[in-house]
């Protein structure tokens, strides 16, 4: 009787790690891209120039969008219309803003000015703020 309960025990341990290591290989084919080898669309184009200088700069090389400590995180397209924006106003002697862009709780998309936040572009109180704003939009879409 004993032998069998050996037996059986062996059997029920293989059968456990076999199974467990069907698992650990089945699990590095996970694909975050999803069933094909294609890569998201925002990762087929090169960064923006002011993309490429941002990460550059602070000695990262080149990747597709730049964030820093201390920052808010948005989606990366987001994050590179923010590095275009910052490019441009950083070019302005009498440039008082600082911006940074941030992903709500909601997946929405936050425009921090100074500190504060705004939902919208249309809620920033300075016009040429704005259109920066739409300058830097128009860029990134160009580029695309």
């Amino acid at each position: 009787m004993s032998m069998i309960v050996i037996l059986l025990g062996s059997v029920v341990v293989l059968i456990s790690v076999g199974l467990l290591a069907w698992m650990f290989m089945k699990a590095n084919e996970v694909k975050l891209t999803g069933k094909t080898e294609s890569k998201p669309e925002w990762m087929h184009s090169e960064p923006p120039q002011e993309t490429m200088d941002a990460t550059r700069a602070d000695g990262e090389g080149v990747t597709s969008f730049d964030h820093d400590a201390g920052e808010r995180l948005a989606a990366p397209f987001a994050e590179q219309i923010e590095d275009i924006l910052r490019a441009k106003l950083d070019s302005d002697p009498f440039n008082k803003f600082e911006i940074d862009f941030g992903t709500g709780a909601d997946g929405s998309l936050e425009i921090w000015v100074n500190g504060k936040m705004y939902a919208s572009v249309d809620e920033i109180p300075n016009a040429g703020l704005k259109q920066a704003f739409h300058e830097a939009v128009a860029k990134w879409e160009k580029g695309k």
